[in-house]
């Protein structure tokens, strides 16, 4: 399988090494300041991990090159909705997750399952925490996002969620955090005057992130639409 790398920083990097590993073919990087529009060689899916500025630009390019697209990229969750009503109208494929990480969408699950439960509950506070290295630019995490969802989905006293403390009592709130060299730590806690409760995943290197993209590249080749990790992990 010819892979275009959008993106070859460090992700980048750890991710051709693993599709070659897998015994793929890099077709080309693209790095800052490279033109993907101009690319002409033959691939069969791009994988983008790159920063919020640049992605939404991205994918459009891929779309309209009728190249399947894997992307890790968060942080720009205000254009998502645009940029997979195109993919439709194009009747391309893009395929989106915040962590491609195994362990992270088992967590997502526990979650979701946690807050179903804590929703009963009222006498618990809940809060958010995360923390990344310190070249990661969005803040709160994709993840960390896709974790307050979650609870969104089942607790019902909980309305939104915010970036920093919070004194509304229908607010989650989030806390961020850039210390080196951390891969990303992600804490759900519920707190009361009795009690914490807290769930925690935390990642060692960005192999399982990495990996796990590549395996959805190998994946989303054969299919079309806007997708997710709960396609490809049929949970």
């Amino acid at each position: 399988m010819n892979i275009l790398l959008i993106g070859y920083g460090k992700m980048g990097k750890t991710l051709e090494g693993i599709a070659r590993q897998r015994g793929h073919q890099i077709a080309g990087t693209i790095d800052v300041g490279d033109d993907l529009a101009a690319f002409a060689a033959p691939v069969d899916v791009a994988i983008e991990f790159t920063q919020p500025e640049a992605v939404v630009k991205n994918l459009m390019t891929c779309l309209d090159k009728k190249i399947p697209v894997v992307c890790g990229t968060t942080g720009w969750q205000r254009e998502r909705e645009a940029v997979e009503g195109y993919c439709r109208k194009q009747g391309g494929t893009l395929f989106h997750s915040s962590n491609f990480s195994l362990g992270v969408n088992i967590f997502f699950k526990v979650n979701e399952y946690l807050a179903r439960m804590m929703d009963r509950y009222p006498q618990y506070e809940i809060s958010i925490d995360e923390t990344h290295h310190t070249h990661k630019k969005d803040a709160p995490s994709g993840t960390a996002i896709t974790l307050a969802e979650g609870v969104l989905l089942h607790v019902q006293r909980k309305k939104s969620w915010m970036l920093g403390a919070t004194q509304q009592p229908e607010v989650i709130p989030i806390q961020s955090h850039r210390i080196d060299p951390a891969p990303g730590t992600h804490v759900v806690t519920y707190r009361s005057a009795i009690d914490d409760l807290e769930i925690t995943h935390t990642a060692h290197s960005r192999e399982g992130f990495a990996l796990g993209a590549v395996l959805v590249a190998e994946w989303v080749v054969h299919q079309k639409g806007v997708l997710t990790m709960d396609d490809f992990l049929k949970f």
